[in-house]
């Protein structure tokens, strides 16, 4: 008897691929959703270039109930307006819009703080220029926060990584689910083992990545 008999190598193989899938597509629409959400936080704020209490207010209070809800709950929840958008509330499509809904407000907050930082001499400075609003969050905003940015982004898929996992509590596929299925329910210690490993190395890679590509634009 070997400690991996349990381990169907297809399976894993098949659930790497699901995770990924679910991972790369719920973070660039995070990021997408999210980058706006927290630069429309940040620039209604007091004392930003267009100020708004209540759009502020209002932001702030969706996403922090947002972020409040535990992502469990959240895709329960979620279910009948995911059928709606893709259809199914299973699988890797199932997944992903309950993954962008926890994550993106999570990174928007993190965008807002990375925004919050930057010097306001150079804002100033873009501003008597003659810059537009547009203008002053492309060109200085957006490249002088970009480390952070980039920062946020990473500290947002690692989150990812864990909220796939446990998307497989409603049979999302990928490592979670494989984990939940056969590790959990059938007491198949070795499947648990080596997804639990696969998904320490993800986050490891992911870290790596994002430390790496955040120092690159730090130096530029």
């Amino acid at each position: 008897m070997t400690f991996f008999e349990n381990v169907d190598w297809s399976d894993i193989g098949q659930a790497c691929l699901d995770t990924l899938i679910m991972l790369s597509g719920s973070l660039v629409l995070t990021i997408l959703l999210g980058l706006p959400l927290g630069v429309l936080l940040y620039l209604t704020g007091k004392g930003r270039l267009i100020e708004n209490r209540l759009a502020n207010g209002a932001l702030g209070i969706a996403v922090n109930i947002l972020r409040s809800v535990p992502f469990i709950i959240l895709l329960i929840v979620m279910i009948p307006l995911t059928v709606l958008l893709v259809g199914t509330s299973l699988g890797v499509a199932g997944a992903i819009p309950p993954l962008v809904v926890g994550a993106a407000p999570f990174y928007a907050r993190l965008v807002e703080g990375s925004l919050k930082e930057i010097d306001r001499t150079t804002i100033e400075a873009v501003q008597a220029m003659g810059a537009t609003t547009r203008q002053i969050v492309t060109r200085a905003l957006i490249p002088e926060a970009m480390p952070g940015l980039i920062s946020g982004a990473t500290v947002t898929a690692v989150a990812l990584v864990s909220f796939t996992a446990m998307a497989g509590v409603v049979g999302a596929g990928g490592l979670g689910d494989l984990a939940i299925r056969f590790g959990y329910q059938r007491f198949q210690t070795d499947v648990m083992v080596v997804t639990v490993v696969l998904l320490v190395v993800l986050v490891q890679i992911i870290q790596y990545a994002g430390d790496a590509l955040a120092r690159h634009f730090t130096r530029r």
